[in-house]
Parts: structure tokens; sequence; C-alpha cells
């Protein structure tokens, strides 16, 4: 999850719920991450600011993870090809 830029200012902020009671290995479990949304006014705004990302950067970004995964499904499907015809 990444910090966004949105376009009047504000940020759009990962947060996860955790699981701060439970018994044994469910202390400390993540049980929910959505984002929230701060603004300049906020004590992490200008700390998280230097790290976000534009809603056209973080598509731009996407767009690259989509075409290089084409060719890796393609690599895939020409390797499950072969076995199927061995």
């Amino acid at each position: 999850m990444y910090v966004i830029r949105l376009p009047n200012g504000n940020l759009r902020v990962p947060h996860s719920a955790v699981l701060e009671r439970g018994a044994g290995d469910e202390a400390g479990q993540v049980i929910g991450q959505a984002y929230v949304e701060i603004g300049p006014d906020d004590p992490d705004y200008e700390r998280l600011a230097g790290q976000a990302l534009t809603v056209e950067e973080l598509e731009h970004r996407r767009r690259q993870w989509r075409d290089g995964d084409e060719a890796l499904l393609q690599q895939f499907e020409e390797w499950k090809a072969q076995r199927n015809d061995d």
C-alpha cells in the first residue's frame, strides 16, 4: 500500500487494524487494512508527504506491473504447453 497525494492536497495513508489482545499467536495479528485521509494539519503529514505518489504516478506503476505480468504470463503458458506436450 502506498501513500497517495490526492488532487486536493490531502494524503491517503495506509492504516492497519491490529488485534492487540488474543490468545497466543493471535495477539499482534493484522485483522484489516484500509486507507485514511489526512490533511496538512496532521502531525505526520510532512513526513508522509515526502513519500507520496500522485494518483497518476500510482496508475503508471500499475500499468507497468500489468505489462510485466503479460510477459511473465506468456512465458508460463509456453512452459505449461511444453509440459502438456511431453
